[in-house]
């Protein structure tokens, strides 16, 4: 039934258990998993400033930041499923809007299936505009599953 599944991650707890989700289905149906993130400089200065009392506010990571806070969150994507005993058949990590990352990415891997968070670490421009998960739903041409 889902023979590639594309899993969009941010940090969240909630993006954790859309993976530990699709994880299951993968077991069940022995489905690909293919990971997603979009790093976004808003959500990595307000987690290094959460950290390491940096000035979220005033500053901006680099782009090294950036990349290097991308990869740890698909490093834990990583760690996540091989402790569901699950392996991810490919990682993606680009920059732009997340949602059409996790749509590209869809279609580009012939997805069957996208599951993400229900709410993530979005913007407060995305409490106006909408949710990424949102705009999968509305956009995506597999199914789609948000996971709280």
């Amino acid at each position: 039934m889902f023979g590639k599944i594309v899993v969009g991650l941010d940090g969240s707890e909630t993006s954790e258990n859309a993976l530990r989700l699709a994880c299951d289905l993968a077991q069940k149906y022995q489905s690909e998993i293919h990971l997603v993130h979009t790093p976004q400089p808003q959500t990595v200065a307000f987690a290094l400033g959460a950290v390491t009392g940096y000035h979220a506010v005033t500053t901006m990571p680099s782009s090294d930041k950036v990349q290097a806070a991308g990869e740890k969150v698909l490093n834990a994507g990583k760690a996540v499923a091989k402790e569901c005993g699950q392996e991810i058949t490919q990682t993606y990590m680009d920059r732009g809007d997340p949602a059409d990352r996790i749509i590209a990415c869809a279609e580009g891997c012939g997805a069957d299936l996208i599951v993400t968070g229900r709410r993530g670490l979005g913007t407060v421009g995305s409490l106006v505009q909408g949710s990424t998960t949102q705009r999968v739903n509305h956009l995506a041409e597999c199914a789609c599953l948000s996971v709280l």
